[in-house]
């Protein structure tokens, strides 16, 4: 169930550094080693290159090519609260008691005169009647919200670790790369291999922190995707930042995504977006995603 909260207090810290590029050739900037604290260090520069990839999910098709011809479309109510940063306005404050977390999304952006249109894509619901984001239904989407007009999407994941990449039981030993490997090995909606998801995926940058004792590891990667032949493919891509938090076995992960173009637009408040996102303690609507992991109704 969507909730919204008369008040969200804003971290103190800021965990992304947004990256200013339209070109997708541009230098980025990585982080060394994953860290575990608060405050993160400058990152050094490098150059990195991307494979492009001609497999195309419908679902990739329909968030790249959202049109502004949708604009008659109205926002969902909500009563907004504030954060007290640069570029800042009012933010909507989500909580899924289903699932048992919370985070923050932006409702305008006053250095544009903009107010975003979100609409409620996929309402809150359990991991075991959840879309599933791969053919093995091993990573499910359990909320989603949309701005088609100015092209934004957050979701909500859930799906148990790639042993693959987390080799060990033990999260305070996962790094944030290993991580992001994991999430986005399963996240495709093509019948290919682990390795093949990944080369549709970049990854920029990934640290992790401790909050309250947990730790939440942070990543930022482009996704490519050509909708036509006549389409620049160096134009179609999507910049994604995310969050993941493991609970009794599963990963929890936010997702804020939007056309590489809009970027430096639109990214500070979509990582705004993903540093509030919490895991909650859980209450009575709380269903674990192992309960009826199979079940789909």
């Amino acid at each position: 169930m969507a909730l919204l909260s008369p008040s969200f207090s804003s971290p103190s810290y800021r965990l992304f550094r947004c990256r200013r590029s339209n070109n997708i050739s541009s230098k980025y900037h990585h982080g060394g080693e994953p860290t575990k604290e608060l405050k993160i260090s400058p990152s050094r520069v490098s150059t990195r290159s991307v494979s492009i990839k001609e497999g195309i999910s419908r679902r990739d098709l329909v968030l790249i090519g959202l049109s502004s011809s949708l604009s008659t479309l109205l926002p969902l109510s909500s009563s907004p609260v504030t954060f007290a940063a640069e570029e800042a306005g009012k933010m909507g404050s989500m909580v899924d008691e289903i699932n048992a977390y919370s985070y923050a999304y932006p409702l305008e952006l006053p250095s544009e005169k903009l107010v975003f249109k979100w609409v409620e894509s996929r309402k809150p619901e359990r991991y075991s009647s959840a879309a599933p984001l791969s053919p093995d239904a091993r990573l499910r989407i359990v909320s989603e919200r949309l701005d088609l007009i100015d092209n934004l999407v957050i979701s909500v994941s859930i799906g148990p670790p790639n042993s693959t990449f987390l080799t060990s039981k033990d999260k305070k030993t996962w790094t944030a790369k290993d991580v992001a490997d994991s999430v986005l090995s399963d996240k495709s909606a093509l019948r290919v291999t682990s390795s093949q998801r990944l080369e549709e995926s970049s990854v920029l940058d990934a640290h992790s922190t401790d909050i309250d004792g947990e730790p939440y590891w942070y990543y930022e990667y482009l996704v490519r995707k050509s909708p036509t032949k006549i389409a620049e493919a160096s134009k179609m891509y999507r910049h994604y930042i995310s969050s993941t938090a493991e609970r009794d076995g599963y990963l929890y992960t936010i997702n804020a995504s939007t056309l590489g173009k809009q970027w430096d637009m639109m990214g500070p408040v979509l990582e705004r977006a993903v540093e509030s996102f919490r895991l909650l303690p859980p209450t009575d609507s709380y269903v674990p995603p192992y309960k009826d992991p199979w079940r789909f109704w």
